[in-house]
């Protein structure tokens, strides 16, 4: 859904798990884009939310 770039490289990826009730999952991947460094649920995550 949305996906950031982190200054340390990190990449932030969020999506919706309809079969969590549809929460959104944040994803935080390593520099090269495969390696999961972190996976929670972001409740405070919102659709429309400016990305910084």
């Amino acid at each position: 859904m949305r996906q950031v770039v982190q200054t340390d490289g990190r990449i932030k990826c969020w999506g919706r798990v309809l079969e969590a009730g549809g929460k959104y999952l944040r994803v935080v991947l390593l520099e090269d884009g495969e390696t999961v460094h972190n996976a929670f649920f972001d409740r405070h995550f919102r659709e429309t939310e400016n990305e910084s």
